[in-house]
């Protein structure tokens, strides 16, 4: 080899193209540099209240004193994470008595990020050949997240945006082309980005479908709370998990007790026997240390003190039932302006999605300083008491008249 070879050759970085920036970290960094003092960020994902902050709830400000006097060590936890955390969120997903079933197992990731990369790895150990059916649109994230693990992904319609509807019968077609084995990701509750759910007998359907045709829920519950309530908005999911012998569900804390920099979320995994679940915790472990060795443990450890100390648990219940009826009341509010809004009062969550183009999405930029994702999805708990009307008339000038 020349020496002009060797010497490219050791140009370890040379070969690296310039990424794109990711679409959403392009918007923050767009509001960042936009100087108009009424501007409307509804790109990130994230709470705010009727002034338009993002608050630290009660409870986790009082957790955190207590965590400060009371925490004596900062010691690794382990790779499960907070064990007690885990056990608390078993219940929180899939109901109560949850904590005590051999065949569920779980431990503690950083956020649902986490929870959903794990969840991944694990399948592809698992099976090489399985794939997960996807429907679109979804997460922006969800695709490189579990696709990068090399797992296949078969994608499949779930949401018109211009018709403002779910596509259930051409997603029940596509499930009914599943393997046995192959996995379905579902979106537990407040769909990310369209905020439109499956009816409960549309969640009937799925969970026939899986335990017909042997597939495997994987699912995300990212808004746990922030639909209807917890039990609510887990009513689906564990329908599902239900009904299939073997199931993934990657839940995260960051939105419902507003700890998102904390990054605070578990993944957990039925089997079909107490020895089967064993055997997946261990590789659980296994490839958790791979991939970040051990959680953190601020977020989880403020969690598991707010739900085993009756006086915050009851606080953190209040607020979440307050940041919920907050939401409703921002979407009933939008969906006055115009009938071709209406559909917003419909949908639940923190997310939904405008039946207008990049171009419409665009202007709303320049002319009004309002920012949301190209394809239209916008945070509904994004805006503020006193910008909902100005938010409302602009997209209501933008949108089709046909619609």
């Amino acid at each position: 080899m020349s020496q002009t070879a060797q010497l490219e050759r050791a140009h370890l970085f040379g070969g690296l193209e310039p990424q794109p920036a990711d679409s959403l970290l392009a918007i923050i960094g767009m509001v960042r540099r936009d100087p108009r003092p009424d501007k409307i960020d509804l790109g990130v994902g994230v709470y705010r209240d009727a002034a338009g902050n993002t608050p630290i709830l009660r409870a986790v400000k009082k957790a955190e004193r207590i965590l400060n006097e009371t925490q004596v060590t900062k010691a690794y936890l382990g790779g499960e994470g907070d064990v007690r955390f885990v056990e608390l969120m078993k219940e929180m997903v899939f109901g109560a008595g949850a904590s005590s079933d051999p065949r569920i197992v779980g431990l503690q990731t950083p956020g649902g990020c986490g929870a959903l990369r794990l969840g991944a790895e694990l399948i592809r150990a698992a099976n090489s050949e399985a794939r997960i059916f996807v429907g679109q649109p979804t997460w922006p994230n969800h695709v490189p997240l579990i696709g990068s693990a090399g797992v296949g992904l078969v994608e499949h319609p779930y949401y018109d945006c211009d018709a403002r509807r779910i596509l259930f019968d051409a997603m029940m077609a596509a499930l009914e082309t599943g393997r046995p084995g192959d996995l379905v990701l579902l979106h537990g509750c407040c769909h990310n980005p369209a905020g439109a759910d499956l009816s409960a007998d549309q969640w009937q359907a799925v969970a026939d479908i899986v335990s017909r045709r042997g597939l495997i829920p994987f699912v995300d519950m990212a808004y746990q709370g922030l639909g209807h309530g917890l039990e609510e908005d887990a009513a689906g999911a564990r329908l599902v998990v239900a009904a299939s012998d073997q199931a993934l569900v990657a839940h995260s804390n960051d939105k419902n007790f507003g700890v998102y920099r904390d990054r605070v979320g578990s993944l957990h995994v039925k089997a079909a026997s107490e020895a089967q679940a064993q055997v997946v915790y261990s590789n659980l472990l296994v490839l958790a240390r791979t991939i970040w060795s051990m959680p953190p443990d601020h977020g989880a450890a403020v969690v598991r003190i707010i739900l085993d100390t009756p006086e915050l648990a009851a606080d953190w219940h209040a607020e979440l039932g307050e940041m919920c009826a907050r939401i409703r009341s921002l979407r009933a509010r939008i969906a006055s302006f115009d009938p071709r809004l209406a559909y917003i009062n419909e949908q639940n969550g923190m997310f939904s999605m405008l039946p207008i183009g990049g171009a419409a999405v665009a202007d709303l930029r320049e002319k009004e300083g309002i920012y949301m994702a190209n394809s239209g999805r916008f945070n509904v708990a994004g805006l503020s008491d006193d910008n909902v009307e100005r938010f409302a008339r602009a997209v209501v000038a933008r949108l089709p008249e046909n619609l």
